[in-house]
């Protein structure tokens, strides 16, 4: 299977609520880019519904999907969590963290009541995002002698790179932000026209 350079994430915060049996469920979905954010998410929620029985949540990370964690904060095991996540799997989304915080209604729902509420309130929190395509790109600093700006900058409009910083004096710098796909060819290209010094930085 060739890498895909695409992945879905959700572009601002969401919010759902599902009810049954007087229990309540207020799901919250949000985009984020590293499993550190979790803690904080989660504290300030626990923080603005402090009644509440208990605040699970699933979330996964990385472009190609493969990070993901899940917790029943007390509920049954498999009841919150999983489910939770399952949705995020089914609509194939990546580097998202949805809590679903539970005000329980003095009626106990059964596991499979406890499945379908929170599925249903992750899915009510999707149903509001705007779901987003994103690339992996991988960002580089490309330094060349001044002369050689033209030749460089015509590439980078050509190849349609986004520029995230720059600097021209006698060396000039410029960062640029490239599509894992094109990596090879545009490097390539770079190498062709000008004497540059190419680093690579990071991927986002």
């Amino acid at each position: 299977m060739l890498f895909d350079d695409t992945y879905r994430t959700i572009e601002h915060p969401s919010e759902g609520i599902f009810r049954d049996r007087g229990s309540k469920f207020l799901a919250y979905a949000y985009p984020i880019t590293s499993e550190a954010e979790i803690k904080g998410i989660v504290a300030s929620l626990k923080s603005e519904h402090p009644k509440a029985n208990h605040h699970c949540w699933a979330m996964r990370l990385t472009a190609d999907r493969a990070i993901f964690k899940l917790n029943d904060d007390g509920e049954p095991s498999g009841t919150a969590g999983r489910p939770i996540l399952n949705i995020l799997l089914s609509k194939d989304l990546t580097n998202i963290l949805v809590v679903v915080v539970r005000y329980f209604g003095g009626t106990l729902l059964g596991v499979p009541g406890l499945i379908n509420a929170y599925k249903m309130a992750t899915e009510e929190a999707l149903t509001h995002a705007v779901i987003i395509e994103k690339t992996v790109n991988d960002v580089y600093t490309i330094g060349f002698d001044y002369l050689q700006m033209n030749d460089v900058m015509r590439l980078i409009k050509d190849a349609d790179l986004t520029v995230l910083n720059q600097q021209f004096d006698n060396d000039c710098s410029i960062q640029v932000s490239i599509r894992k796909m094109q990596v090879n060819m545009v490097l390539d290209k770079l190498h062709k026209v000008a004497v540059v010094k190419v680093r690579y930085d990071h991927s986002i």
